[in-house]
């Protein structure tokens, strides 16, 4: 049987905890034809690459970075657990991805009523994590613009470390570029750290984290599928 190791950034926050442990749970039953364990990249236990080593050695593995783009985490950590291993290989990260958006906006609108982007004088702002990477960089701009593709309001990004606009700069930023109400747009997994840096930004509302929506086990069912069928580690992720 393949092992799908759902592989998390650790948070300390009790809540975060839970919504990472509902996702391993919906994504166990949507891809019922393998064994989904947890594991993580920083100070949670276990780590990916015992994990990974431990499952490799009874068939093959697939690591699915439960995280929304690329980063140090996907291209160092998760990479250097698997690259021992012949029978091991990575999925792409969750973001961006398409569905991604309806997970997004079903966020907004719990938040706003149903018109989080849509009122005059809106203005959004992606808020995501952050990193030196580049490439997470170039994600979170591709995730804007497949949200901006679906809103009448300006969409902006704000990061919570690692490169700029932070998330308070973007939500000044929107605010002096005119905008009448300023929406936080989580793009975050779960409570925690990062969230806590959203819902602190300054915005007039705050979308709740992505979570277990349907959308988010949507695609991390199908990057499971397609880091499956590679069989490689995806372009951009280098052991």
């Amino acid at each position: 049987m393949t092992t799908l190791v759902a592989c998390s950034h650790d948070t300390r926050s009790p809540a975060g905890r839970a919504v990472i442990a509902r996702i391993r749970a919906a994504l166990a039953a949507a891809v019922p034809e393998v064994e989904v364990r947890e594991a993580f990249v920083d100070v949670e236990q276990p780590e990916v690459a015992d994990v990974v080593a431990e499952a490799a050695a009874h068939g093959p593995v697939v690591v699915l970075p439960l995280l929304l783009s690329t980063g140090f985490h996907t291209s160092v950590d998760i990479a250097a657990a698997v690259a021992p291993h012949l029978g091991a290989t990575v999925a792409a990260p969750l973001g961006p991805h398409e569905l991604l958006v309806r997970a997004l906006r079903d966020r907004l609108a719990a938040v706003s009523g149903g018109d989080a982007g849509h009122r005059p004088g809106d203005h959004v702002v992606l808020a995501a994590a952050g990193s030196s990477d580049s490439a997470a960089a170039r994600a979170v701009e591709r995730m804007r613009d497949l949200l901006a593709a679906r809103l009448p309001a300006p969409v902006t990004v704000g990061y919570g470390a690692g490169c700029a606009p932070t998330i308070p700069e973007a939500v000044a930023g929107a605010r002096r570029a005119g905008a009448r109400r300023v929406i936080a747009a989580s793009y975050v997994l779960a409570p925690g750290h990062f969230a806590s840096l959203v819902e602190g930004a300054g915005a007039d509302l705050v979308s709740a984290p992505l979570g277990d929506h349907p959308a988010v086990i949507a695609v991390a069912a199908a990057r499971f599928r397609e880091g499956a069928a590679a069989g490689r580690i995806p372009q951009g992720i280098v052991p």
